[in-house]
């Protein structure tokens, strides 16, 4: 029945004239879809204009009348109408082209500008450079043979350093810090005194003595009604946490107990070091004048005896009231440089005042007080650094006779006049 019905249809086509005709004049011939192209967003290209202006030639001659004898200029207003709108097409593209030019010599000027300003920042950094080098000619290398070591850190050491002095800034001793409390300087002097005594009685190292000093000014800081009868207790609590923070083996709780014949148990050094600890936050990691003499000593190249005294000189501030406020760097550099100037007339060279951060301008006013320290020190009830200094083991520092000499007395009248 399907074949059949197909037969009937395609008998019944030719019969349908008009239609057929239609249907070819409505197709028509199939061209490019060339047109497309000016739907899209994209600008014209040559062969697109060239393209549909041969179409609309082919058009007007075909609608063009056989007889007429009109000359044919209308193709020609037709090509000189593309002829306008490819010129402004190339007008445009010419433009796009001098904006794209522009924004090229304008990049341009800047990349030079900007290498203008780095050759110049690079000749301001060659200048400082150049003349930090004319500056520190002098300056030696103390770190150059200490690379094989590890526990020197020779890479290390400088950060260290400035780190120390960060840390000295942060946590200071304030001068006259004991103004309004009922404990005194001189109450202060006698304990470190006899602090210094309990510290040679049990053959700690110097930083515990120095630390001791240190947790014992910053507590009666922060502490403003530390009684007369606890003062004492304090002072052992402050060698007790210090020998613990420095030493190998520390003394016992009960070695401190002994030592102030028994006038403090057990249990009250026990609590008063978690109050001391408590109102320091915990915080005991302070730098010390010893860090910093062992570094300026080793810059200044000096030997034994030069360091000894040194440290003779920071031991004898430490009972000094007038001396506690300094920093431990500043300490440390006076100590050495007057040292220099009473043993061998040294100068405060330029590797020193590269490492210490110090001139001896700078120094002076400190060496003028530590000298005023020493002069005090021979006719003064508190002994015990004078005594420890005068063994052999200390090279009887104590003892030399530079330490009466007529420089040290006049450098202590400048301390006095200013």
């Amino acid at each position: 029945m399907a074949l059949r019905a197909r037969q009937l249809v395609n008998m019944a086509e030719p019969t349908n004239g008009p239609r057929k005709v239609e249907a070819k004049v409505f197709q028509g011939p199939t061209l490019q879809r060339a047109a497309l192209g000016e739907m899209s967003n994209r600008n014209f290209s040559h062969l697109g204009l060239k393209s549909t202006k041969s179409i609309d030639i082919t058009k007007l001659k075909a609608q063009q009348p056989a007889g007429s004898g009109a000359p044919a200029a209308q193709p020609r207003k037709e090509f000189k109408v593309f002829n306008q709108a490819q010129k402004r097409h190339l007008g445009k593209e010419n433009a796009v082209k001098g904006v794209a030019e522009q924004v090229k010599e304008a990049k341009k000027e800047v990349r030079e500008e900007v290498q203008e300003d780095m050759d110049g920042s690079e000749m301001e950094v060659e200048e400082l450079a150049v003349a930090f080098s004319t500056q520190r000619l002098n300056v030696e290398d103390i770190d150059a043979q200490d690379a094989n070591n590890p526990q020197l850190v020779s890479e290390y050491v400088c950060d260290i350093y400035d780190y120390l002095r960060t840390l000295e800034q942060n946590s200071p001793v304030h001068q006259r810090y004991l103004e309004g409390q009922t404990i005194t300087h001189r109450m202060r002097a006698i304990l470190i005194d006899w602090l210094v005594q309990v510290h040679h009685r049990f053959t700690l190292t110097q930083e515990t003595l120095f630390l001791t000093v240190g947790i014992l000014d910053r507590y009666l800081q922060s502490e403003r009604n530390v009684a007369r009868n606890k003062l004492q207790l304090v002072g052992v609590t402050a060698m007790f946490i210090a020998s613990k923070f420095e030493e190998m083996l520390c003394p016992d709780v009960g070695d401190f107990t002994y030592i102030t014949d028994k006038a403090y148990t057990k249990r009250e050094i026990l609590r008063m070091e978690i109050k001391l600890l408590k109102q320091l936050k915990f915080n005991i990691s302070f730098p010390l004048p010893l860090h910093f003499l062992r570094r300026n000593s080793k810059a200044g190249m000096v030997d034994s005896k030069h360091h000894t005294l040194g440290k003779y000189l920071l031991e004898l501030c430490l009972p000094e009231y007038s001396m506690c406020h300094f920093k431990p760097s500043v300490l440390a550099a006076a100590a050495l440089c007057l040292t220099l100037r009473l043993l061998d007339g040294g100068e405060w060279n330029d590797t020193l005042i590269y490492h210490s951060t110090y001139t001896e301008d700078k120094l002076m006013p400190v060496m003028c007080k530590m000298a005023a320290v020493v002069v005090k020190s021979h006719h003064s009830k508190q002994q015990a650094v004078r005594q420890k200094y005068d063994t052999t083991k200390f090279m009887k520092i104590s003892k030399l006779p530079e330490l009466k000499s007529e420089m040290i007395t006049k450098l202590a009248e400048r301390s006095a006049l200013s």
